[in-house]
This record gives structure tokens, C-alpha cells and sequence, in this order.
């Protein structure tokens, strides 16, 4: 194995983290197409041809922005679950929405890119991305039947549409978040609320 992809296999720290720091900015910022490898090397302060040394390629680069963006709110929501273990299914449906948020909203350069760069222009996301939100969503999929077992949600309504319309809302508030207007254990109440009218 080469000096160059024992970099690339090596845990992320150091150097990578701050390549991808500086990339999921600009990602956020400036979508897939508008974000160069150039960008990325000036940003960081580093030749071009030095991000080869971490990375093979921009596709590598955004792959590893994007699954951390998911792998950072994943992170939340099951520390939150973990937490409220045994507690009333409603308190739990709450405390995972706010560790959602708190996760979007705490690590917004890579959860933003994440959620704006998700397509890869115009190539189909790797397989890695696919895995890493599958897993992902699969948290969500478990909370719901919970909820729905214990009649916070009502039983007749899909599974999959109640996931995709919570986490779309979740997700849509990088649109109109702003700290200083509101606060994420309010919102959490908030969203659950609009959930789950069923006390």
C-alpha cells in the first residue's frame, strides 16, 4: 500500500479533518459544481496536488463530507434515545427530534453540504452515502413503530411517509434557523407536538 492511501485509510484527524472542514464550508456555501479542488487547497492553505496525498479525487472529498454530516446527527439522536431509555414514548419522540437538531445546527457546514450536495450533481450517490442514511434512517423507522405501538402516532398512518415528512421538516430548517431567534428545545417541543396530537 502506498504512503498516499495509508493516508487515505488512516482515521480522520490532523490534516484530513481540516481538508474537510474547509470543503463542507464550501460545499455549503457553494453547492457541488461551484466547489473546486483548487478552492479546497487555497482554502486550506496547501498546493493542489497535495489533496491527493488524502484524498483521490473532489467525488472522495464530498463522499466523506456528506456521510459525516449524516454520521453527526445519527450520532445525536441515538445518544438522545440512549438517554430517555424506558422513558414516555412522547419524551422520547421529543428528545430525538432535539438531538436532530441540535446535531444540524451544531455541525451546520457539514449537515447543510450534506443535505445540498446529497445528488452529486448529476452521478448517483455512492454507495457508502446510501448505506450510511439507510442506517440512519432505520433510527427513525425503530422510533416510529415505537411510537406507533404505544399509540403516540396513529397505527393507520405509513411509517416511511411519517420518517420522510419529519426529517424534510427537520431538515428544511437550515432554510430559517437562526440561533438567536430560536431555540432548539423549544422547537423540539414544537415539532413533537405537531406529531403527536395524541398525549
Amino acid at each position: 500500500m502506498s504512503e498516499a492511501q495509508i493516508a487515505r485509510a488512516a482515521p480522520e484527524g490532523g490534516s484530513r479533518r481540516l481538508i474537510l472542514d474547509h470543503a463542507a464550508r464550501l460545499l455549503r456555501n457553494g453547492g457541488y459544481y461551484q466547489t473546486t479542488l483548487r478552492e479546497i487547497a487555497e482554502a486550506v492553505g496547501i498546493r493542489k496536488a497535495s489533496l491527493y496525498y488524502h484524498f483521490a479525487s473532489k467525488e472522495e472529498i464530498v463522499e466523506a463530507v456528506v456521510n459525516d454530516g449524516v454520521r453527526f446527527v445519527h450520532q445525536g439522536v441515538v445518544a438522545a434515545l440512549v438517554a430517555t431509555e424506558g422513558a414516555p414514548p412522547r419524551q422520547r419522540l421529543e428528545a430525538a427530534i432535539r438531538g436532530h437538531l441540535a446535531a444540524l445546527h451544531g455541525h451546520g457546514d457539514y449537515t447543510t453540504a450534506s443535505i445540498k450536495v446529497f445528488n452529486f450533481g448529476a452521478a448517483p450517490a455512492p454507495a457508502s452515502v446510501r448505506a450510511v442514511r439507510r442506517a440512519y434512517e432505520e433510527v427513525w423507522s425503530e422510533l416510529i413503530a415505537e411510537l406507533q405501538q404505544a399509540g403516540t402516532l396513529p397505527a393507520g398512518r405509513s411509517p416511511d411517509v411519517l420518517r420522510n415528512f419529519l426529517l424534510g421538516a427537520l431538515n428544511g430548517s437550515t432554510d430559517w434557523y437562526r440561533p438567536e431567534r430560536f431555540d432548539i428545545d423549544a422547537l423540539a417541543r414544537e415539532f413533537a407536538a405537531l406529531l403527536s396530537p395524541i398525549s
